[in-house]
């Protein structure tokens, strides 16, 4: 096995797309209309918001606020017989897709907890230090995977099943595969975050878990796919919309990555760490990437009824992220005994990875813009938007890091942590939240109870956030000059990082409180206790209507 495979690996992706796009052409399913942009919405809706869960009088309120005009009577009766069928796919998917959103709630607080225990460690270090499991090479570990296959991929899941029915305009098919599936994944995970934490572990990074324990990730994985292939079968609709190119890239995507890196006795020396960058870093771009630019792409025109500014410039993005994603991990491995090509490629691929950040960036801001004031009312705008921005930094960044003399510098530090949180957190995680606050009314039937908790959810974590990625930023870069310094002892370089350290700690903690906040708001929701509200869950808006605690 030598790095021809990871490159063999990357050609098969590639050139699949390649073939996927083809086809899709000669059947007219790739269609770069404008009108395309608009199949997301029903007669009538254009012009229109669409808030979580809006009561009628709710929705007239803001219909009133909207620069839409009023409807036929034809056009209401259309809208109302396609609602009621949105309504039956949103059925058709609610158990499944609270299954799985929870989940991802319960893996988050684990990963919370074990990456706010890693990081005091690394300026506390005798803390907890009696029991092996505590000690920061397992903690920091089953931190990592907590959310890679915890939290990400169950939040992921479980908005795209909700999705794909009201994107192909049919109930979801199969639902008891993705429950069985949602179950033998997180065995799989409780399994392999065990066998970390007593000291099993393959040793690369985002790949510890035993092979063993991942043959339990395949099957559930399998599973959780058929109803998403069997839906796509049964669809109503002749176009696919954006949305569902990216997801369904995803859903290929990330099986061919996952196989390749976990086929036991395969990987050895430098080529498994060819392998290992390349899984780590294609795992966030082609798996993670695609499911939040669903999101993205759903959600944002939707709540301020209006399509995306360019259809074409979303499809841009998305071809060119497949073509140009193959290979950018491989400029973790600058100075490694690589061979110079291998690095070469993988540096060009970075920096064209800016294609596709621009061109979803225009997208949004154009789209956005005349309506940036409903970021004051909508708790789903408001992270998502925010996401989005974060998704063309932490690409910027990444294509500027890949560089060489940037690379120098920064390669082996807390920098390029801030990096990958930047993107993984900052972008994914905001987005998915965002795309939560508008789900659960709609999987419930009920609504959020408390909207200043959402705004206080928000809050926490950008201020967290923002304290976390600035601090570890420049104790990084700090850390990274120190060094290069051949005149400076090694421990210079990690004196100069403990204030900074501590910066994120302090950024951690309030991070974890902010999702204590969102937990503790989705178990109110789950539960259907707290304040009943006729309104929509609009961060400037009072309660329309309150009543005594309700029990489910």
């Amino acid at each position: 096995m030598n790095t021809m495979t990871i490159l063999l690996s990357s050609f098969i992706l590639s050139v699949t797309g390649l073939a996927i796009f083809i086809w899709s052409l000669r059947n007219r399913l790739f269609e770069a209309s404008p009108a395309a942009a608009r199949t997301i919405f029903s007669e009538g809706e254009i012009g229109r918001s669409d808030d979580p869960a809006a009561t009628p009088s709710q929705a007239a309120a803001q219909a009133a606020r909207d620069a839409a005009p009023p409807l036929t009577e034809d056009e209401a009766r259309q809208l109302g017989a396609e609602l009621q069928a949105r309504v039956e796919a949103d059925r058709s998917s609610s158990l499944v897709t609270f299954l799985f959103l929870a989940c991802a709630v319960v893996w988050l607080l684990v990963a919370t907890a074990a990456g706010l225990l890693s990081s005091i460690k690394l300026h506390e270090p005798d803390l907890l230090v009696n029991q092996a499991w505590l000690t920061f090479g397992r903690m920091r570990t089953i931190h990592l995977n907590a959310v890679a296959y915890g939290w990400a991929p169950m939040a992921a899941l479980g908005l795209a099943m909700w999705l794909l029915p009201r994107l192909l305009k049919t109930p979801l098919v199969g639902a008891r595969y993705a429950i069985a599936g949602a179950m033998v994944w997180n065995a799989g995970l409780i399994a392999g975050l065990g066998c970390i934490a007593v000291g099993l572990s393959d040793g690369m990074e985002w790949l510890e878990i035993p092979w063993q324990v991942d043959i339990l990730f395949v099957v559930g994985g399998a599973l959780v796919g058929l109803p998403l292939v069997y839906t796509l079968q049964a669809r109503t609709v002749r176009h696919l919309y954006v949305s569902v190119w990216y997801m369904g890239a995803a859903l290929f995507w990330f099986p061919t990555l996952f196989l390749v890196g976990n086929l036991p006795a395969m990987h050895f020396g430098v080529q498994q760490a060819a392998m290992n960058w390349w899984f780590g870093h294609n795992v966030l771009g082609l798996f993670y990437t695609p499911m939040a630019l669903a999101c993205v792409y759903y959600f944002l025109p939707k709540i301020i009824g209006r399509p995306i500014q360019s259809y074409n410039l979303s499809l841009v993005g998305f071809w060119s992220l497949a073509f140009f994603y193959g290979q950018v991990g491989g400029h973790h491995l600058i100075g490694g005994p690589v061979p110079g090509w291998l690095i070469t490629l993988s540096i060009v691929q970075s920096v064209m990875m800016i294609v596709p950040v621009l061109a979803f960036s225009i997208n949004q801001h154009l789209t956005m813009k005349g309506h940036f004031r409903r970021l004051w009312d909508s708790p789903t705008l408001r992270f998502i938007v925010l996401g989005g921005m974060m998704y063309t930094l932490s690409s910027v960044q990444g294509s500027i890091e890949a560089l060489r003399s940037v690379n120098t510098v920064a390669h082996f530090t807390h920098f390029t942590v801030a990096h990958a949180h930047l993107g993984l957190y900052g972008f994914f995680t905001l987005v998915m939240f965002g795309a939560v606050y508008f789900v659960m009314p709609r999987v419930m039937d009920w609504e959020w109870p408390y909207p200043n908790l959402i705004s206080m959810h928000f809050w926490l974590v950008v201020l967290g956030f923002s304290i976390y990625f600035v601090g570890l930023s420049i104790g990084g870069w700090l850390q990274g000059l120190a060094m290069l310094d051949a005149a400076r002892p090694f421990m210079d370089s990690v004196n100069v990082t403990i204030p900074w350290l501590k910066s994120r700690s302090v950024g951690g903690a309030i991070m974890a409180l902010g999702h204590l906040v969102f937990a503790s708001h989705f178990v109110l929701m789950a539960t259907r206790r707290g304040v009943a509200r006729e309104s929509a869950a609009l961060l400037n808006e009072p309660l329309k209507a309150t009543s005594v605690p309700t029990a489910a």
